[in-house]
Order: structure tokens, then sequence, then C-alpha cells
């Protein structure tokens, strides 16, 4: 069923656990998580974000994600990611997206807050929810590692609470060490902010650059307030190495998709059963 993440998220704020957004940019993709999903009993999140645009554009998504998330067996939030204009979050609501993200965490505080607010009242009317982001999450780890120097990139407790309650989002995604892409080193994660900005902020809150993170790193996310952790590199990366390992001389496009599928399948029912959202549909 096609849900938005009000439908999802509450339930895993007050349960303390997290459910997953699995990006997708094919039809194999969007199989092999939609079928993680039905088999562990899970909610799950699936989209894409306007920096995959270029591989695969919102119109040609939503012809079939939509249809399979209003068939799916479990509740099936359709969010756009990491959007950066108006325009494709716009498009993405009018194909029928239920779920956006405004990213305006490069903005001052102020435009951040301005601009996400105005999408908000846009995306309520269409029925959908809608994502901010204060704070920085790192597009590379040299990033991230850079936070320690420079704290202006975490996002801060008591901005985080006024935030949400400025902008009306319902969920809020925050940097505490996180980024985005494959890790070198192990990431170090601020839990005892998370923990602060949980205390005092009413929205759900978002991990981003989940691939990569230890289990442990994962559970303490969960059990101290994340509600939805955003995962791309390891479903794609596992659909890339099912085509090397199962690829012979000889095979077509056809003879590796099912591989393709049960690939992401495995490596996003990990995760499902990791964050806890298992059974939880």
């Amino acid at each position: 069923m096609l849900v938005t993440l009000n439908e999802v998220l509450g339930d895993a704020k007050t349960n303390r656990y997290a459910v997953g957004l699995f990006n997708t940019t094919n039809l194999e993709m969007a199989k092999g998580v939609l079928s993680a999903a039905e088999e562990t009993g899970s909610p799950v999140i699936i989209g894409t974000a306007e920096v995959l645009l270029p591989v695969a554009s919102l119109r040609e998504l939503c012809y079939f994600l939509i249809p399979m998330a209003e068939k799916a067996k479990v509740p099936v939030v359709l969010h756009f990611d990491h959007g950066l204009t108006e325009e494709k979050i716009t498009e993405a609501l009018r194909l029928g997206f239920t779920s956006v993200m405004y990213d305006c965490s490069k903005e001052t505080y102020e435009n951040n807050i301005r601009k996400v607010a105005g999408m908000v009242k846009i995306a309520h009317a269409f029925g959908a929810t809608v994502e901010g982001e204060l704070g920085h999450v790192g597009a590379n780890e040299k990033q991230a590692q850079s936070a320690g120097q420079d704290n202006s990139i975490y996002t801060q407790p008591e901005q985080a609470a006024e935030y949400a309650s400025l902008t009306g989002v319902d969920a809020l995604a925050v940097a505490i060490g996180s980024a985005h892409g494959a890790y070198i080193t192990k990431p170090k994660l601020d839990i005892e902010r998370l923990k602060q900005i949980a205390a005092i902020t009413k929205v759900p809150l978002v991990l981003h650059g989940g691939s990569g993170l230890s289990d442990d790193d994962f559970k303490n996310c969960t059990q101290n307030g994340i509600s939805k952790v955003n995962i791309f590199t390891d479903i794609n990366c596992a659909a890339a190495k099912a085509v090397i390992s199962h690829y012979r001389e000889g095979n077509g496009l056809s003879d590796l998709q099912q591989d393709i599928v049960q690939a992401v399948k495995e490596a996003t029912m990990k995760k499902m059963i990791l964050f806890g959202s298992n059974n939880r549909a």
C-alpha cells in the first residue's frame, strides 16, 4: 500500500527502530527492495534522489514504482530524496510521490527555514510529507571528518527543535558525523548530540550516509532517536557485484536480472532486520 512518512515513522520513533529508505534507479533494484520488505514484513521507503535523475528520470521511475507500491502487501512510502530545486520537487509531487526532501542545508539557517516552510505548505496540499535537513551530511568522508574542526557542520540541538517547529517538517535529517558514499575509515558518530536532539525535537529524525556504518553504529542510532535511515551505496554495489560474479561469456542482461534482484533483496533484508523494522508492517 502507498503511504506517507507519517504512517511509518511515528511507530518507529515510539518503539525505537528505523525504517529504511532504499533509493533505486531501475526495475531490478525496485523488485529487490520490495521483495525484501514483503518477506521481512517491514514497512519501507523507496525512491530516488535528484542527483540520480540522469540515470532514470522521475517520470520513468514513477511508471513502475507507483503501481508496485500500491500492490505491495506492506506500507510503502515513495520518496524523492535530496531534492535541490523546487521545480523537481513539484514534479515529483505531481507525479504521485508521497514524500519529498527539500535539501536546503547549504543555505543560511534563515533561508533554509523560509524555503522549506514554503515547500511544506505545497507538499501538504498534495497530501505528501516533507523531510528537511539541518547541519550538513558530508558528501564524502573528508567532509564528515572536518566536522571535528568545523562545529557548524553538525546539527545544533536547540536549532533542530526550533527548525522543526518553524518549518512544519514531518521528518528531520540531522548531521552527527556520517557521510554519503563509501567510508575509508571508521566514522565517528556523535551519539550524545543525537540524544540531545531527540530529547527536544518532536519530529522523527533521519540518518543520511548510512551505507558502510557498522551494526553497532546503527543500533546506537536507532536506540537513541533515529527513525529513518537512508541506504543507496550498499544495495547499488550489491547489484554491480551480482553482475560481475554471475557474468559468463555469452550471457545477456536477461540472464543476470534475477541475480541482481536477489542480491539487492538480500542486502536490503539485512538492513531491515538490523534496523528492527522487520515484522512491523
